[in-house]
């Protein structure tokens, strides 16, 4: 039986510790979390201790949730794996690229599972949409959020919008030839609002609005390729079609259907995935994939600076 540990218990870190101790085939030993009064509540529910500093986990587990602002996310992370400890770390990957690459090399070398909580991946009704997916030419995505005092330490394009673009980039698999953005700050001092416009080197395109400062929660994505239409509400875990054939005579034949979804929290197959990986099966999103995920987000918010500086509104964030 895998023994784990919760790193951080905010409300990530509580949906963590929640499937951990609802996993029959792993034994969740403790919570960690630098303020007590936070992470007291959790350990007592789940009947663990509590530990204020995760060095003393090393030692004593195979693997780790990490759940804390993405600041501390490189050195939490390159301290376990250098003990051979398996990391299932939460959006985004890092703060920088370099940090990245030092967490991804880290693994590599004390041969450790790094396993990226792109959350979206593992939604039954994107995997149902990915497995229909063939060229994808162009993307629609909204992302739409009401106001909460959570990860107010990244802005929404990390937040929010690193889940669409990590989506697709796993669809599209070309790099990024272009990037047009803009946002803005609404009850932050970050960006709450932005939209990014991605060209890739294969020619597709993605159109992407985030938003935390909406009135309702839309969490969606569509996409067009040949002659198919693909509809994904990742909230309500659907997945539609429309599709045009031509009959021997060139007449168009028409197809609408709801894609087959097999319902399931998104997490507990993140998780399931994971400790997978334990076992030796693929990393399904890899520290590579969490990276260029990183990238991309960092390039539309250098774009977002420059769009501001232009117009002669002080970018601020």
């Amino acid at each position: 039986m895998k023994r784990v540990a919760v790193i951080g218990t905010g409300q990530f870190g509580q949906n963590h510790a929640r499937v951990y101790a609802e996993t029959a085939t792993v034994e969740l030993i403790a919570v960690c979390d630098i303020n007590p009064q936070v992470g007291q509540t959790v350990a007592a529910k789940y009947e663990v201790p509590l530990l204020t500093d995760f060095r003393v986990l090393i030692g004593k587990v195979d693997a780790v949730s990490l759940a804390t602002p993405t600041i501390s996310h490189h050195e939490i992370a390159c301290e376990l794996l250098n003990a051979g400890i398996a990391v299932l770390v939460e959006k985004p990957i890092a703060v920088t690229l370099a940090e990245a690459d030092k967490m991804i090399e880290t693994a590599r070398r004390n041969n450790a599972v790094l396993q990226i909580g792109h959350l979206e991946r593992f939604n039954p009704a994107v995997i149902a949409a990915t497995r229909i997916a063939t060229f994808p030419r162009f993307f629609e995505g909204h992302r739409l959020s009401v106001f909460t005092p959570r990860s107010l330490d990244i802005d929404v394009v990390m937040d929010l919008m690193i889940h669409d673009l990590d989506v697709v980039l796993s669809l599209v698999k070309s790099d990024v030839a272009e990037i047009r953005a803009s946002g803005v700050p609404i009850l932050t001092p970050k960006i709450d609002i932005a939209n990014a416009r991605i060209e890739f080197a294969n020619g597709s395109i993605a159109n992407l609005t985030a938003s935390r400062v909406s009135a309702e929660r839309i969490r969606k994505l569509r996409f067009f390729q040949p002659q198919q239409y693909i509809s994904i509400d990742y909230a309500a875990q659907e997945a539609s079609l429309v599709g045009v054939t031509y009959s021997a005579e060139g007449r168009p034949e028409f197809e609408n259907r709801m894609l087959a979804v097999e319902c399931g929290e998104s997490l507990k197959l993140e998780i399931q995935s994971f400790l997978a990986a334990l076992d030796g099966a693929p990393v399904e999103t890899t520290g590579a994939d969490g990276r260029r995920a990183l990238a991309l987000a960092s390039g539309i918010v250098e774009k977002i600076k420059e769009h501001a500086e232009r117009a002669g509104v002080p970018f601020v964030g």
